[in-house]
This record gives C-alpha cells, sequence and structure tokens, in this order.
C-alpha cells in the first residue's frame, strides 16, 4: 500500500466522513486526488471492516486503477456528479470480477460476468467501486448474517444490528467505509437499516430506477412486484445526486421514453405543509413512535411549518390497516417461481411464508390486489394535494441485538411500550416502511438523533408518486435546521484518535 504523509492522511479522514458530493467537488477543485481518496479509504476498511463485517467483497487493484482513470479524468477537465468518489454495493448486484451468492454457499464462487445496470450507472458518473457490502440469506432478514460472510455488526453497538437486507450498507456509510451506497427496498431494507444507524436512505417510487441482473442464476428480466433499488448516504443531498445518475438505465425504454423527476415542491422548510403520522391505528404507540412524534412535532413548530394530523385528513386517508393487509399478502407473494424462488431469494420476507403464500395465489387473485393498491395510490394523490410529504416512524424499536434463532419466525423482538418491553413477530414489524412500499411512493429515512438506549433513530418522509425530489429536499432541509448525520464514535484513524478508536473497538468486540 502506498504511504501517505500524515499531515495529508489528517486531511484525508476529513474528507472520509465528507458527503460523496462535497468529495466529488473537493476531487473536481483539485482539493485532493482519487488515488490518495481510495487508498485512504481502503486503510479505512482495512483498520474497521474486520470488526464490523459490512463490506465482504473487494478488488483493491481494480479500485485503484479505477482512482487513477478517475484522475486523468479530472486532469483532462471532465466533471461527472461521483468522479473519484468511493461507493460501495449491496452484494446480490452484479459487480465485474466479484462473487455474487446472496449469502448462499452453494453458490459462493459465483462470479458473473458484466455489471448490473445500476452499477454500470455509478460507473457512468465516475465513481470508483471499492466493493460490495453484506446481506442475509437470500435478503430475507432485518438482520445481515450469512454462512458465507458471517455477521454484520452495528457502528452505534457491536452487539445490535445494523439491520437489513443492506445492513451491510448502512454500517459501510455510518462507519465512513464508503460515501455512498446502492441498496434495495420491499420490506425497509434500505429504510430501517438507515433508522438503526442514524444515516439517510432513499427508496425510490417504484420502477423509475432499472433493477434487473442481480441475484442468483437465471437472471430475470422482469421486475418485482414492489421492490425498489434505491441509495444510502450521509446526507440528503447525496441521495438526490445519486438517485438522478440511477434513473433512466432501462435500455429498451431509454430508446424513446425518458424520466424527468419533478422538482422539490419547496426550497425552503416553512414553506412545507406536513402531515404527521405517529400512532398506528389500533396499535399502542411505542416509546420509540412516541420519540420519533415528538421531535418531529417540535422541530416543525419551531421551523414554522405548517403540521397536520391524521384526524385532520381523516375523510381522505386510506384505510391504513386495510392497506397493511394487501401489502403483506402482495409482499409474501411477490417471489416468482415459488415455492424454490421464494427459499432462493425473498428479500426482506420469512422464507416459509413467503413460499406458501406465493403457492396459494392466483393471478386473478393478484390482479383484484393490484386494483386495490392503484385506488390506494389514487387516495394518496388525493391527500398530496393538501400536503406536500407525510412524516412517520420507520419501525417501532431502534437496533435490536442480533437473535440468530431458527426459525425465523418463531422470533420474538423486543419493543419499548410505556416502558415495558413487549414481544413482536417478525411480520409485525412492517407496517410504517409497508406505508410507501404498497402503493409505490417515494419515502426517504432520515436521522432524527438518538433514542433513550443511546442508539440513532430515524424518521420517514413520504412524497407524492414520482416526487422523490420533494420527499429527500425535504429531509435536507429538515437536516440542516435540526441536525443531520452524526459521526458514531472510535471510527477515526489519524492519531490520537486511532488509539482511542482502537480501545473503543476492543470495548465493542468484548459486548457481542
Amino acid at each position: 500500500m502506498t504511504t501517505i504523509p500524515v499531515d495529508l492522511t489528517s486531511a484525508l479522514e476529513r474528507w472520509a466522513w465528507a458527503p460523496a458530493h462535497e468529495q466529488a467537488q473537493a476531487l473536481a477543485a483539485g482539493e485532493l486526488r482519487a488515488i490518495d481518496l481510495i487508498e485512504h479509504q481502503i486503510a479505512r476498511i482495512e483498520r474497521f471492516n474486520p470488526a464490523l463485517n459490512a463490506i465482504v467483497a473487494t478488488d483493491w487493484e481494480s479500485a485503484r486503477e479505477q482512482a487513477r482513470q478517475a484522475d486523468a479524468a479530472l486532469a483532462r477537465g471532465e466533471r461527472r456528479p461521483l468522479l473519484g468518489v468511493p461507493v460501495t454495493v449491496k452484494e446480490h448486484f452484479h459487480v465485474e470480477g466479484l462473487v455474487t451468492c446472496v449469502g448462499n454457499a452453494a453458490h459462493r464462487d459465483h462470479v458473473p460476468e458484466g455489471d448490473s445496470p445500476a452499477v454500470a450507472a455509478l460507473r457512468a458518473a465516475g465513481a470508483v467501486i471499492l466493493g460490495k457490502s453484506n446481506v442475509p440469506v437470500a435478503l430475507a432478514d432485518l438482520q445481515s448474517y450469512n454462512p458465507v460472510y458471517g455477521v454484520t455488526h452495528n457502528p452505534w453497538n457491536l452487539a445490535r444490528t445494523p439491520g437489513g437486507s443492506s445492513g451491510g450498507s448502512a454500517a459501510a456509510i455510518a462507519a465512513a467505509l464508503s460515501a455512498l451506497e446502492l441498496g434495495t427496498d420491499i420490506g425497509g431494507s434500505i429504510r430501517i437499516p438507515a433508522h438503526f444507524t442514524g444515516i439517510f436512505g432513499h427508496k425510490p417510487t417504484y420502477g423509475i430506477v432499472h433493477y434487473a441482473k442481480t441475484g442468483l442464476p437465471p437472471v430475470r428480466l422482469a421486475p418485482r412486484d414492489l421492490s425498489v433499488a434505491g441509495p444510502l448516504a450521509r446526507s440528503a443531498q447525496d441521495l438526490a445526486i445519486a438517485l438522478q445518475v440511477l434513473i433512466n438505465r432501462d435500455p429498451l425504454a431509454a430508446k424513446g421514453w425518458r424520466l424527468e423527476l419533478p422538482a422539490p415542491r419547496h426550497e425552503r422548510l416553512a414553506d412545507f405543509r406536513v402531515l404527521v403520522l405517529g400512532t398506528w391505528p389500533g396499535r399502542k404507540q411505542s416509546d420509540v413512535e412516541k420519540t420519533v412524534e415528538k421531535r418531529l412535532l417540535d422541530a416543525l413548530r419551531k421551523s414554522g411549518v405548517t403540521v397536520r394530523h391524521g384526524a385532520d385528513l381523516e375523510s381522505a386517508l386510506p384505510d391504513l390497516e386495510a392497506a397493511n393487509d394487501i401489502y403483506r399478502r402482495l409482499k409474501y407473494s411477490s417471489v416468482p417461481g415459488a415455492p424454490a424462488a421464494a427459499q432462493q431469494e425473498s428479500e426482506s420476507a420469512p422464507s416459509p411464508l413467503a413460499t406458501r403464500n406465493a403457492a396459494q395465489i392466483t393471478h386473478d387473485e393478484w390482479l383484484q390486489l393490484n386494483e386495490q393498491r392503484l385506488q390506494i395510490r389514487a387516495q394518496w394523490e388525493a391527500v398530496f394535494s393538501q400536503v406536500d410529504v407525510v412524516l412517520s416512524p420507520v419501525l417501532s424499536t431502534t437496533a435490536f441485538r442480533h437473535d440468530h434463532t431458527e426459525p425465523q419466525k418463531a422470533r420474538d423482538f423486543p419493543v419499548e411500550v410505556g416502558g415495558t418491553t413487549e414481544q413482536q413477530k417478525f411480520v409485525e414489524l412492517f407496517h410504517w416502511v409497508g406505508l410507501a412500499v404498497l402503493p409505490g411512493l417515494p419515502a426517504t429515512s432520515f436521522p432524527l438523533g438518538f433514542a433513550h438506549d443511546g442508539l440513532p433513530v430515524g424518521a420517514q418522509a413520504m412524497g407524492a408518486y414520482l416526487e422523490d425530489l420533494t420527499a429527500i429536499k425535504f429531509a435536507e432541509l429538515f437536516a440542516q435546521a435540526h441536525g443531520g448525520f452524526v459521526a458514531p464514535q472510535g471510527y477515526a484513524l489519524t492519531e490520537p484518535n486511532h488509539q482511542a478508536a482502537q480501545r473503543h473497538s476492543e470495548r465493542q468486540q468484548a459486548s457481542i
């Protein structure tokens, strides 16, 4: 590895924690070289990743060559959105030369040819692909562990999960092992890890990011119902840049169709009209949900934002519990080729239930559910004629302790309600994230500080159909006014913090 002078290392350490768009600006301005930044990122990964296990597949020589090419392009005067910026992607996206096994030991040697279109889009924008981040087996858990790569830990507490299925993605961003990540979401697989680790994540409007050439063979051409690909980052601005990079990448559609996302509805936080949902119908409000609601309301009032409550729009709102039931039925029946495919790759859904429902649902039943889904989307469109974003919790709890009990459906997840602990099953945890998934709406997860247990807590901003940039802009403006990403302690590479990082890592390991 190249030896970097101490003073340059200190500067690079500051840039390693900077958002992706600031790194890109500094590279374009000649304030740093891509090769130096990539060497520093490699040093950070080699130092901190053994404890976190966030990044599981790498090719350093390829990354260095990409960085050298980025420096040459910058010297020629080229300017691209992510030119020279270090990026990682979720393991089930194909990356030239790297294994894709989705945690399945039977496919640990599967090296597909070429990049997924979304990965190719990042490369075209100038990103340097450092490697791939960890996932649960078949993307089917709210934790990220598998027999091929092992367990990924939360940078805020190694005894806790960073979430799933984009858990490695979130851990890598939170610990500044990468500047930008590419994840996926059908059951909160972007937003829940963002909530668990204190970062930003965006679930795009369904269908606008070409989501193909992923996972295990045979490669599917048909998009999976409900599921989307989207970015995770340390700033909302990075989400907007990445989303613009990722759209319009379907080679067939590009022949005659191009999407232009509507501009954000507002540029000032005080101009937003906001609906806040803090309690799910028929359920007791958890302590985390109460914290999220109170912090949102307090912050919005300080900023002069027009706030509406569910009761204000009761006649316009969809029946949330009925919508959640439709979401669950479609989610657990969305794996093509069931039962075999459901066992192979069932993103963020318990495979036994996915197999059972997928085997039972008929195409006629799917058509009926789809019509109900579109009716619900139309109801949300009416709501968004009166408000700009809908705010809610992401999950009813903060990051929980690692639990690898089998079978998965038998696990109990602790949720604090009124100071007491209630146990909830896996399938009971997805109502808030499903709010946006069923109607295919955009939703941005953003940090809200920390809960009473010292762990990060986040909220989500849901926007109208195709109004992704409005949801992201709200998250950006809210973070500017009320605080955004906070770096976890113990992940600074430079002296004297490096020794503190070593002690922190040892203490964290002892807590597992």
